[in-house]
């Protein structure tokens, strides 16, 4: 079947992108008209509200129209040509055919990263369904913990018993945890045998051996926190690399099977050297894995990304031998999907917009954004342009460092002999994992993942982009990798400063996708690179229209057209079409009248918060100000957090920081609303400032969970008293200072 049928076929969908084009057509009309409103003011055209309304306040409004407009429009390009594709792995050449990859898991904090969950992600990653001899696994140790290290020796031991149990009845959830924790099999009867007597024997003796695995990895984390006091730590130990073995007396099952290559590698940390966090870890892995299997494709998984389809390399596959676009497909993104995702899911953890729908718009463009985890990408791409150009020896050597066998490796003949000569070879993988071997060279600049911003995913990919590479978007329906999502506030927003630094990293540098983009890449497929990257100045506009429409209408001063006016009709038909639209793609994705609501909500709270502190990190870091950090996403599940989210409630047990923002604006807002009401109802000022009374009501409405935190619950997820107190005071200040200015 080889060459007589496709292995993929994309599919347009002609409606979608009729509808999406004449929104975007008929909205930006309407914004033009509104722009040319508030400019009317500016430029001094006769304007019925020239004499009664100060400048400063209009002018702000106005910014902060142009900011979210600005945001928007470059955002259209998501919607131009969204594709989605089928794959046909069936199609696939014979195995002994198929390339060979390497697995890559990254791990930091065994604290904030449970052994266990590792585990079970690397487990998973074991099992998946690839030719005897093809597949390897990595295991990036950030922290340089022995906990980790012993959990994958007792790892490799189970994976003697689950890797053929798996094998042998086709089980399709190969995450132990996963599969035996859950109520039903999940359509895992695949083989006849399944449900016979010796298949119900031989899954409660594996259930047997997976609680034993478990038992010890306690154990040994057990004796590590007695022992304690080690001068090594995760920011100061040296490399250690392990290729992990059996113990040659252990008892070893008859019908094991193949076990893929497993090896441990914790690079080289010290405090006087920059390790630049998990692009620094991936490009330790590539070096050290080039001079051990050296596979063309890779996968990259974050520690609690388990493979929840064993098919997901075959479907990769499917687009890397295709020879029409392989030549120049660098990656394959599988989505983010999450196992712990409640229907009501206030966080919007599940991150929809994202992988329903943009990923979905990139993917008809120049292909989706690398997104950290989850994707096949092909190992030459992050070479640069080295090795397809006349380079001699020492050339290489100045842009991938002094390692013979790793400059070998470059060459399309190279055949590691990992196993065979392991002592020389380790040895040769402890200098590629010192933190002083990319010194002068090349690393993170041109070659490997780059280090110019936190987001190194974003980055990366975006840089793959500009130099003709492509990129494709798969999402079979069952998720193919499932994680974690933040299933509490706290975690949400520590995780959404970093992101938000990221982005804004790449957008004030000069690689900014809107002028260093287009003359190398798709145009829209640029601006969408910048819609992502100025993604964090919503705080902007939010901030403004949470505020500066309040102060006003509690002074007297109208911002908005008369709702008798014919501008009014412009301003309500932009609110009326954005909201519809949005709701329109929730629900044609999946979603519900409720997850609109909660997305809008998770918005505004993301845009007060840690979208401002975002911003302000990322310009302090470009500016030289801060340098660069990174903290972990806890993977530790809290059962009151997790309890609260399950029942549809925040978890307001959060640092001040992202509270009393949050609950200042809505302090400002109620004052706002009842004297906005109390001003109409007894001035008769409702034709002047019924724009502005409403601003405040639909925060009010969206946002009713704060304020239930601050008044209607007592549980220990509420807003503190205190928090609310202070929170007060802010907003009266804000109050008395924003009526003097105003009144000067």
């Amino acid at each position: 079947m080889e060459g007589s049928y496709p292995l993929h076929i994309c599919h347009v969908n002609p409606l979608s992108i009729f509808i999406n084009r004449s929104h975007t057509f008929i909205h930006s009309i309407a914004l033009a008209l509104l722009i040319y409103y508030r400019a009317s003011f500016l430029f001094l055209v006769q304007h019925p509200k020239t004499s009664a309304t100060p400048i400063l306040p209009w002018l702000l409004v106005f910014v902060a129209e142009l900011v979210l407009s600005f945001i928007w429009l470059i955002g259209q390009a998501y919607r131009w040509r969204p594709v989605s594709r089928t794959v046909f792995p069936e199609r696939l050449p014979e195995d002994d055919k198929l390339p060979a990859i390497d697995v890559f898991i990254f791990t930091v904090d065994p604290n904030k990263e449970p052994t266990l969950k590792v585990m079970n992600t690397v487990l998973s990653a074991m099992a998946l369904d690839y030719p005897q001899g093809k597949l390897h696994v990595y295991v990036s140790d950030d922290g340089g913990s022995p906990v980790t290290l012993h959990g994958l020796k007792e790892a490799w031991r189970f994976a003697k018993w689950w890797l053929p149990f798996c094998r042998r009845y086709r089980i399709k959830t190969r995450c132990p945890e996963a599969y035996f924790s859950a109520s039903n099999d999940d359509d895992d009867d695949d083989d006849e045998g399944f449900g016979s007597s010796e298949f119900i024997a031989e899954r409660k003796k594996t259930q047997e051996r997976y609680e034993m695995f478990k038992k010890s990895i306690s154990e040994v984390k057990e004796r590590v926190r007695l022992k304690g006091n080690s001068r090594i730590t995760a920011q100061d130990h040296p490399s250690v690399i392990e290729v992990i073995q059996e113990d040659s007396d252990e008892k070893v099952q008859i019908d094991q099977g193949y076990i893929p290559l497993l090896v441990y590698v914790a690079r080289e940390k010290r405090p006087s050297h920059p390790h630049h966090f998990k692009a620094g870890a991936i490009n330790v892995l590539q070096r050290v894995s080039s001079v051990i299997s050296n596979s063309p494709y890779i996968l990259a998984l974050d520690c609690d990304m388990y493979c929840n389809d064993p098919t997901s390399a075959r479907q990769a596959m499917c687009f890397h031998l295709d020879p029409k676009i392989s030549p120049t497909l660098a990656f394959v993104q599988f989505p983010q999907r999450f196992h712990n995702i409640c229907k009501n899911d206030i966080y919007d953890a599940q991150l929809r917009s994202a992988y329903s729908l943009m990923w979905c718009g990139l993917d008809g463009l120049q292909g989706p954004v690398l997104s950290g985890t989850g994707f096949y990408i092909k190992r030459v791409s992050l070479c640069g342009s080295f090795i397809h150009e006349d380079v001699d020896f020492t050339e290489l050597k100045q842009s991938f460092g002094s390692s013979n066998e790793l400059i070998k490796s470059l060459r399309g003949n190279y055949q590691p002999n990992a196993i065979k000569g392991q002592q020389g070879l380790l040895k040769e993988t402890q200098v590629l994992a010192s933190c002083t071997y990319e010194n002068d060279t090349k690393w993170g600049k041109e070659v490997g993942f780059l280090y110019d911003s936190v987001a190194e995913d974003l980055f990366t990919g975006f840089i793959l982009h500009c130099k003709g590479w492509t990129s494709v978007y798969c999402n079979p329906s069952r998720a193919q990798f499932l994680g974690s999502g933040s299933a509490n506030l706290n975690d949400l927003m520590i995780q959404g400063i970093r992101w938000s630094s990221g982005l804004i990293e790449v957008g004030f540098s000069k690689f900014c996708p809107l002028i260093y983009g287009p003359p190398r890449m798709s145009f829209l497929e640029s601006m969408c690179y910048g819609e992502l990257s100025f993604f964090p100045f919503y705080f902007l506009p939010l901030w403004c229209f949470a505020t500066i429409p309040q102060l006003c209408l509690l002074n007297g001063i109208p911002l908005y057209p008369k709702v008798s006016s014919s501008y009014f009709v412009i301003f309500l038909f932009i609110y009326l079409s954005s909201l519809a639209k949005l709701l329109q793609e929730i629900l044609f994705t999946g979603g519900s009248f409720l997850s609109w609501v909660n997305e809008q909500r998770i918005w505004m709270m993301k845009s007060v918060t840690f979208h401002l502190y975002g911003t302000l990190d990322g310009i302090m870091k470009r500016i030289g100000i801060k340098e660069a950090s990174f903290v972990p996403s806890n993977k530790v599940e809290d059962d009151e957090q997790v309890k609260l989210y399950e029942m549809g409630k925040f978890g307001f047990q959060i640092p001040n920081m992202f509270l009393v923002p949050m609950v200042a604006l809505i302090i400002l807002n109620v004052a706002s609303f009842v004297g906005g009401l109390v001003r109409v109802v007894f001035l008769g000022d409702w034709d002047n400032m019924f724009v502005q009374v409403f601003i405040s009501f639909y925060i009010l409405v969206i946002n009713f969970p704060i304020i239930e935190g601050m008044i209607i619950r007592k549980d220990k997820g509420r807003i503190q008293p205190s928090v609310t107190l202070l929170s007060a005071m802010f907003s009266t200040i804000f109050l008395l200072v924003g009526s003097v200015i105003l009144h000067c």
